[in-house]
């Protein structure tokens, strides 16, 4: 048997002890040597029974405390039982709230990113157009529109 069995089966004893004692307790206290031919053994019946009653005291203080230390295991066995369930509750939730983070941020720089692209492409647009107006038409004022788009593109360029 392991140490468990033995300690199941030790925790036992108080409440058996106790039964047994009060029966032995019962038998000395009600019958006598004439209802019993066994009782005739033992010289002084009253005084055995008051030793066993006392033994029964014991017995019951002994399985009191070990109900006590039972009780008291279990109930702190549910509290950390308790305190493992909130903190994985607890963890979950601050997972949950740093996936939500992290979507948000990657949601935020493809926002970013769509509106660089999308000012980018502006610029280019307005690049082309500016060209094409110069191509067709090689006036002074398409040729100062065309400087200023290479102008933005030559201080902006990287950042767009």
């Amino acid at each position: 048997m392991n140490g468990q069995a033995w300690l199941n089966l030790l925790a036992l004893v108080p409440g058996t002890g106790l039964t047994v004692l009060t029966i032995a307790i019962a038998f000395l206290r009600f019958y006598d040597a004439q209802d019993f031919s066994l009782l005739g053994l033992i010289a002084q019946p009253r005084l055995w029974s008051n030793r066993l009653t006392v033994a029964a005291l014991v017995v019951a203080l002994v399985n009191l405390g070990i109900e006590w230390d039972r009780r008291n295991q279990e109930t702190d066995r549910l509290a950390e039982e308790e305190q493992r369930r909130r903190e994985e509750v607890n963890r979950r939730a601050e997972e949950e709230q740093r996936r939500r983070e992290d979507s948000a941020r990657a949601a935020a720089e493809g926002a970013e990113e769509r509106e660089r692209a999308a000012r980018r492409a502006r610029v280019e647009a307005r690049c082309r157009a500016a060209q094409i107006r110069f191509q067709l038409d090689p006036s002074e004022v398409n040729r100062q529109a065309l400087a200023t788009v290479l102008a933005i593109l030559d201080e902006y360029g990287e950042t767009l």
